[in-house]
């Protein structure tokens, strides 16, 4: 079992609440309340995994990042988007310099005004 398994299996399950009932799922609570919600709860995950990172704590800082990853999933799902769409871009990227990956993207809002 990998680790694409395990996103793939938990972005089955938080698609499979989307239109639940929002009494008995917080996913589905989630999805009710729209991408504002969403994001919010995007927002908040990461300053508390920043927090967990400052303080050093690994139990925490995994904690943090877990619940981080899984409020992007159910993001993810929100937009009709999978892990595997992210696990591809990672892979595109895969061997890039960061610096020439950044350079990339900088360029690209430039290559489509001209367009």
């Amino acid at each position: 079992m990998t680790s694409n398994d395990t996103l793939a299996r938990l972005a089955a399950v938080i698609e499979s609440r989307r239109g639940g009932d929002p009494a008995q799922s917080y996913v589905a609570r989630l999805f009710a309340k729209g991408p504002d919600a969403i994001l919010k709860k995007i927002g908040e995950e990461a300053t508390e995994t920043v927090m967990a990172a400052k303080d050093g704590d690994r139990r925490k800082i995994v904690y943090e990042v877990a619940d981080l990853w899984f409020h992007s999933l159910v993001a993810l799902a929100h937009y009709g988007l999978s892990p595997a769409d992210v696990l591809a871009e990672l892979e595109r990227r895969e061997g890039l310099s960061g610096l020439e990956e950044f350079a990339a993207r900088q360029a690209a809002p430039r290559d489509h005004e001209g367009s």
